[in-house]
């Protein structure tokens, strides 16, 4: 069973674009925050599965102060090197509906403590 807590993933594809995003998880509640790339700052809040895959509703407010929300299902796969990846297929809801497939990557060496301001 993966513990998501205070681990640290950022998107493959946007790695030079800063974001950073921080889990949290007790039991099978699981929530976290984000920021960097558009995202000035993002929440996240669901329930981890017994196979380790993710369902968590999200918000967030972009750079240009429009507020964003959706939800998204991750589904795990543990690297060689035992960090985590994580293939997220997410969809947005109101004026920024939209649906897709994203891949976040663990952040290797880190804790997690640190706050994302």
């Amino acid at each position: 069973m993966i513990d998501y807590d205070r681990r640290r993933f950022r998107p493959v594809e946007e790695s030079a674009s800063g974001r950073v995003a921080v889990y949290r998880q007790d039991g099978d509640l699981f929530w976290g925050e984000f920021t960097g790339g558009r995202a000035r700052r993002g929440t996240l809040v669901g329930t981890r599965a017994a196979d380790d895959s993710l369902d968590f509703a999200y918000g967030m407010v972009l750079d240009d102060g429009e507020v964003v929300s959706g939800r998204c299902h991750s589904v795990p796969e543990v690297l060689d090197d035992g960090r985590i990846r994580l293939r997220e297929q997410w969809e947005r809801y109101g004026l920024h509906t939209d649906r897709g497939v994203s891949v976040l990557e663990e952040i290797p060496g880190v804790d997690g403590k640190e706050d994302l301001t």
